[in-house]
């Protein structure tokens, strides 16, 4: 048993108010909306960010920054975790997008950014959208080559 399955006892129900039934009622005339007013007018909506006139949050803030459109986004792969990977039999020689892809390493659009951390003791042919200076230095080392994949 949780909160959803709870009902409330029967003494428990209230009648809705039925509002606009005359002045003996006690919610007659203005039909509980007080008097005059914006609120008191049938078609009124009340917008959650609306604050009575008062300047909105939304506007009050300082609006900071820039976000590029146009901006690369690169799935980070590591040296260490590339020689992790060839240790461990699940990728072979050339790597590239596509063979990472495959086997469930990233994503079919991703960009991937060969990264220096770490240390690589396999001869190894990359192919990847980008990489850095170091990780080229530790893959050529080893005897392999890095190249960029042309998109």
């Amino acid at each position: 048993m949780d909160l959803s399955n709870l009902i409330a006892p029967e003494p428990n129900k209230k009648n809705r108010k039925r509002v606009g039934r005359g002045q003996g009622s006690g919610r007659g005339e203005q039909s509980g909306r007080g008097h005059n007013g914006q609120r008191s007018r049938s078609g009124f909506k009340e917008r959650h960010w609306f604050e009575g006139g008062q300047m909105p949050l939304q506007r009050r803030i300082p609006k900071f920054g820039f976000t590029s459109p146009f901006k690369k986004e690169y799935v980070p792969l590591n040296v260490d975790t590339l020689n992790e990977l060839i240790e461990n039999g699940r990728i072979e020689t050339p790597i590239s997008t596509r063979s990472l892809c495959q086997e469930g390493i990233i994503n079919k659009n991703a960009k991937v950014k060969l990264l220096g951390r770490g240390e690589i003791d396999n001869k190894v042919e990359v192919q990847v959208d980008a990489f850095s200076a170091s990780a080229k230095e530790k893959v050529e080392a080893a005897g392999g080559s890095v190249s960029l994949i042309n998109s």
